[in-house]
C-alpha cells in the first residue's frame, strides 16, 4: 500500500463569499467616485462667478424688454451688399426719425471677429450702416435710442451670400 496524500479540495466558505461581495462593491464604489471627480475637476457646474448680479441684470432686461413691448416700436432688419439695413416704426407703423442708432455684428458661434456699427439715417425710419466684404450668417444687435418715449434693442440673423 501506498502512503500518498489525497488533495484537498477548495471549499467555498461563507468568508470566501464576504469578501467576494466586499470586494465588488469596493471597486464598483471606487470607479464610481474616480467618474465623479474627473467630472467635478473638468466642469465644476459653474457657469458664472456672479449668479447673484447676472440674476439682478436679467431682471432688468426683463424690465427694459416689457417697456419696449409698451412702445409699440417694430424693426426689420436686412442684409444688403455692404451695408447692413433698419426700418424702425411706431406702433401706428409711421417711420421713426431721428433716432440714434448704434450695433454690432457678430458670428453666430464665436465673438471673434466682431464688427461695430453706426448706423445713419438714410430715409425717414430707414437706417443704414457700412458693413463691406461680409459673407454667411452674423448675428446683429443694435440698440436704438433718442425717441421721446425711450430706447429700442434689436436682435435678428441676418445672412450675406
Amino acid at each position: 500500500m501506498s502512503d500518498a496524500i489525497a488533495p484537498t479540495a477548495f471549499r467555498l466558505t461563507g468568508w470566501h463569499v464576504l469578501a467576494m461581495i466586499v470586494g465588488f462593491f469596493a471597486v464598483v464604489i471606487t470607479v464610481d467616485m474616480s467618474f465623479a471627480v474627473m467630472a467635478y475637476r473638468t466642469h465644476p457646474g459653474e457657469v458664472s462667478v456672479t449668479p447673484y448680479e447676472d440674476g439682478l441684470i436679467y431682471d432688468k432686461k426683463i424690465a427694459q424688454l416689457h417697456a419696449q413691448e409698451a412702445l409699440g416700436w417694430q424693426a426689420a432688419a436686412e442684409a444688403a451688399p455692404g451695408v447692413v439695413q433698419v426700418l424702425m416704426v411706431d406702433a401706428q407703423q409711421r417711420p421713426l426719425s431721428g433716432l440714434s442708432i448704434t450695433g454690432a455684428l457678430v458670428r453666430p458661434a464665436t465673438e471673434t471677429g466682431r464688427i461695430v456699427l453706426r448706423f445713419h439715417e438714410t430715409a425717414p425710419g430707414h437706417y443704414e450702416a457700412v458693413a463691406k466684404g461680409l459673407t454667411g450668417a452674423w448675428d446683429l444687435t443694435a440698440q436704438a435710442g433718442g425717441g421721446a418715449k425711450g430706447g429700442f434693442e434689436l436682435e435678428r440673423r441676418l445672412t450675406w451670400p
